[in-house]
């Protein structure tokens, strides 16, 4: 039932070439980004495999802000956050990973039977309002442009780091539309602005590059629930229509399972797998482990549960037959009542690498 309307290929000798080249260059951190060729394009994508090969291994993926200038000829380079060296090329262009501009929706009665109901979906309500972001499909995009509720909201997710973050478009009274620069700091993706050419980073909402260099994004309170966890909650809600049809797919299979990240150069957190799942508030994170264990933790201030039932995103290309993560609830004890907190289900290494004076409790 699930994930059948996006079929990739990913060329062979392709994924050969460039698994060796990473193998030999993984201290440098080059990875090229999967090339996500529909059925559609399996003739083009064959032809151009020799040329996309030569680029995957010969290019450097280095930062080169002489270059970069070519490509973004309308970015302040001059404003900077962060040292140039640490960003990385992915391996596409400008939006060549997709951003969805113009986000279409269905109920969930006209889309129930892409899901088997414990897929993980990005579930946002404002005012009353609801809709679900599923992972298979933002795996391909990355990003969605849309509004709710009359509030303009960009809903991420990179699956390097498996970082489901949404922000308000609203930037000092201007609205933005964010796309995806093609590049990567500590695995991380790198949006970029229409208005501005600015470069943002999504894990943490700040401006890095550009005229909105150190300028933050309001992050939204979300949960990643599953399928039918959205429909208990939202029977009216919508669900986002992927633009190839069907539920979407993993192109990542087995990422979870690795022993390292793609494209990262940065220390890694003790006593924890690297991609191993943690629950990241602030500077403090949870990891998932101990939350299936313990069921429920509470803080001064928060109130941490798990439950079973929701696949994980990363594990098989199918993501109705991934492994059982569970469900994270957040809250937050505000005035004698609970209210959803702003966190994020991530990778040990991803709460690392931008708090790397947190605590992991584990």
């Amino acid at each position: 039932m699930n994930g059948g309307g996006d079929a990739t290929v990913f060329s062979e000798p392709l994924r050969a070439m460039i698994n060796e080249k990473r193998n030999k260059d993984d201290t440098n951190g080059m990875f090229l980004m999967p090339l996500f060729l529909t059925q559609k394009w399996v003739r083009a994508g064959a032809m151009l495999s020799a040329g996309i090969m030569f680029l995957a291994v010969s290019a450097t993926g280095q930062a080169n802000p002489a270059f970069w200038q070519l490509e973004w000829p309308d970015t302040d380079f001059s404003k900077h956050s962060v040292p140039f060296d640490e960003i990385f090329s992915g391996g596409v262009p400008r939006d060549g990973i997709p951003p969805i501009y113009d986000p279409k929706f269905a109920s969930i009665e006209e889309v129930s039977r892409h899901y088997e109901g414990t897929e993980p979906v990005i579930s946002v309500a404002i005012d009353g309002k609801a809709r679900a972001y599923p992972l298979g499909i933002l795996m391909t995009h990355e990003i969605v442009n849309d509004e709710l509720a009359g509030m303009p909201i960009a809903v991420t997710y990179c699956p390097l780091c498996n970082s489901a973050v949404v922000f308000d478009r609203n930037v000092n009274g201007n609205i933005h539309t964010f796309g995806v620069s093609g590049k990567l700091r500590n695995s991380d993706l790198v949006m970029w602005d229409h208005e501005t050419n600015s470069w943002w980073q999504q894990f943490t909402g700040v401006g890095i590059v550009g005229q909105e260099t150190d300028t933050q994004l309001t992050m939204l309170p979300v949960r990643v629930v599953s399928f039918d966890k959205f429909k208990d909650a939202h029977p009216s809600g919508e669900v986002l229509l992927s633009p190839r049809g069907g539920a979407g797919f993993n192109p990542y299979a087995g990422y979870d399972s690795s022993s390292r990240p793609f494209l990262y150069r940065g220390s890694f957190p003790e006593d924890i797998r690297p991609l191993d799942y943690v629950v990241a508030v602030g500077d403090q994170a949870w990891a998932l482990d101990l939350l299936s264990k313990e069921k429920k933790v509470e803080t001064d201030d928060l109130l941490i549960t798990w439950e079973s039932g929701q696949n994980s995103a990363m594990d098989r290309r199918n993501i109705s037959q991934g492994r059982d993560i569970g469900n994270v609830t957040v809250q937050r004890k505000e005035d004698g009542k609970l209210v959803d907190a702003v966190h994020d289900v991530t990778f040990a290494f991803s709460f690392h690498a931008f708090n790397p004076e947190g605590t992991i409790h584990k």
